[in-house]
């Protein structure tokens, strides 16, 4: 895998925003493997303003989900669904008609987990899919122990997971759903290119583990090491428990321009 270490999130959105870019002015019907949180909002922040700025066209991007709540209606705000329609498909002028997720509110919940596996194969696979990082070395939903080859399913969310996120929730852990779906580590690593974006000391000890430690369920973002296309873009904080910072540094500032991420 290629690690690449920038100053800060804003560079690390830059970067993987334009190898985006170059990706949709190859393909224009490229599929877009999205995640929410925090962490990405560079990305599409300066994927955005490209838009905007006339550098690329997105218009006939298609966008794909990581995961969704179980049991929250679609529109409810703070369904993937709708967190992904406010801080990507609409800044990058992308309609629902080019979105695909899985439906967390199917009363057959497996069969809704398979129905998105087909859908994403039908659809050609993710060109290139954008992960966060847990603290833990999650991926999705994908908590610690998840199998390496395990494919959309079901997933309860730790405690933890419900405390943090009770935040998007008016802090009421009450409200925040127990299960969700989520892509596993084997349908995660189905898509073309995997770019995993990891910014914060807090995430320091996972970006060791992920990218210099063993191949292990324990950490479930090794299973980066198996893709053939990996990058993982880490600001400096972020890359601090790295042993080979100095070597990933010297192979990226020694790279041809052309080759991109």
């Amino acid at each position: 895998m290629e690690v690449v270490i920038v100053p800060d999130a804003k560079a690390g959105g830059e970067l993987i925003a334009e190898a985006m870019a170059q990706l949709l002015r190859r393909k224009p019907d490229a599929l877009l493997g999205v995640a929410t949180g925090s962490t990405p909002l560079p990305v599409y922040e300066a994927l955005a303003a490209k838009v905007r700025s006339g550098a690329v066209d997105a218009g006939r991007a298609r966008i794909a989900q990581l995961d969704e709540y179980v049991g929250l209606p679609a529109d409810h705000p703070e369904s993937y669904r709708s967190v992904l329609r406010r801080e990507v498909l609409e800044p990058l002028g992308i309609g629902m008609d080019q979105f695909t997720g899985p439906d967390g509110t199917a009363q057959d919940v497996q069969g809704a987990c398979e129905a998105y596996d087909r859908a994403l194969a039908e659809a050609g696979g993710v060109d290139l899919q954008l992960l966060g990082i847990g603290t833990d070395g999650h991926i999705g939903f994908n908590e610690p122990c998840s199998s390496l080859a395990s494919r959309t399913r079901i997933k309860t969310l730790t405690e933890q997971t419900r405390i943090d996120n009770a935040r998007f929730f008016d802090g009421d852990i009450d409200q925040v759903p127990h299960h969700v779906i989520t892509q596993g580590i084997g349908t995660i690593l189905e898509a073309r290119h995997l770019v995993l974006l990891a910014t914060g000391e807090g995430k320091a000890d996972a970006v060791a583990a992920t990218v210099e430690g063993p191949v292990a369920a324990v950490c479930p973002a090794s299973a980066l090491q198996l893709h053939p296309h990996a990058t993982v873009v880490v600001d400096e904080a972020a890359a601090s428990k790295l042993k080979l910072a100095d070597y990933f540094r010297h192979t990226y500032a020694n790279k041809p321009d052309w080759q991109g991420i």
